[in-house]
């Protein structure tokens, strides 16, 4: 019986990753045809473009698949791998609704899915260092650096929760979790929702691609599938750091009758944060790269720190 429960949880996981991140591909292509009057995406195979996310699965199967002659194959080869598996661990751990709906309890959970997101960036890095081409290797430094500057805030505004909650389970954030938390955690939540786009390299901080400069810096010599690989990490990346601001900053699975509509209203919230990231890329020009480093630097980790700082105090006067 355990074996069978365990075998449907991950099925539903399965299922999560493979639609969820291509139904954000979709909307980016529509929301963004909306707001800057692009006719193309919304005429593609008839009513409202429908056929535009067939035709890119079409287009991407058909093209050829090549490795660079100066290449390391191996590596190469592996690096979409390693920027797409990662977040289908992560969506084993993030609870959906109420009375333990999810994939799998991890005691640590805020560790487990912090350190395995830090994985998933790896894979363009990887990708620029074996690519032997110097545009893909730029964009992998640029990856990198970027990697470093905005993991440290992404983690302090995690902890803020973890001192509020008093546990690093992802369910038992969600039990202790209360309405009147929103307002003081509203500067933890902007830091981590920002820092973990940062690290997904959408606009306004996709230095590392910038297609008009370094020609999409890590992943130039990427086609075919291994090119789409990449690409459904982005999406599923956006799938995941939606729903983790969700669940620590937002609520998760918490709104009006929770024990029977709780997944809707995850489902809601996560896809709310996920049209304002589509959004960001309509709304804001690229980012200089050392924009992007100052950003963090000296700002991101000061606002994290200070929420931090209001925990302690809100922790020990009121909890």
């Amino acid at each position: 019986m355990e074996f069978f429960d365990v075998a449907w949880r991950l099925l539903v996981v399965m299922l999560a990753f493979l639609v969820l991140p291509l139904l954000v591909g979709q909307a980016e292509h529509k929301v963004m045809a909306h707001m800057q009057g692009r006719v193309g995406p919304m005429h593609a195979g008839g009513f409202h473009g429908w056929a535009q996310l067939v035709a890119d699965g079409v287009k991407f199967a058909q093209k050829e698949d090549i490795v660079p002659a100066a290449a390391d194959r191996r590596v190469f080869q592996l690096a979409p791998a390693v920027a797409l598996v990662p977040y289908l661990i992560v969506l084993i751990a993030i609870p959906v609704a109420p009375n333990g709906v999810v994939g799998q309890v991890v005691d640590a959970g805020i560790f487990f899915v912090l350190a395995v997101l830090g994985v998933g960036v790896l894979g363009q890095v990887m990708g620029g260092w074996a690519s032997a081409n110097k545009y893909s290797l730029l964009g992998g430094m640029r990856t990198a650096a970027q990697l470093m500057a905005y993991e440290l805030p992404l983690l302090l505004a995690a902890a803020s929760v973890v001192m509020a909650s008093g546990t690093l389970s992802l369910p038992g954030i969600l039990d202790v979790w209360q309405w009147w938390w929103l307002p003081w955690q509203l500067v933890g939540a902007f830091v981590f929702f920002v820092a973990g786009v940062a690290e997904l390299h959408r606009p306004p901080f996709d230095a590392p691609l910038a297609p008009e400069e370094i020609i999409f810096g890590p992943l130039t010599e990427y086609g075919g599938l291994r090119f789409a690989f990449f690409m459904l990490s982005e999406y599923a990346g956006i799938v995941v750091i939606s729903a983790l601001t969700s669940v620590l900053f937002l609520g998760g699975w918490h709104g009006p009758f929770a024990d029977q509509l709780g997944w809707l209203w995850m489902l809601l919230k996560t896809a709310a944060l996920c049209f304002l990231v589509i959004w960001m890329r309509v709304a804001w020009p690229r980012l200089r790269a050392d924009q992007i480093q100052r950003f963090a630097w000296t700002c991101l980790v000061p606002l994290a720190l200070a929420q931090i700082a209001l925990t302690g105090v809100v922790k020990v006067v009121f909890l």
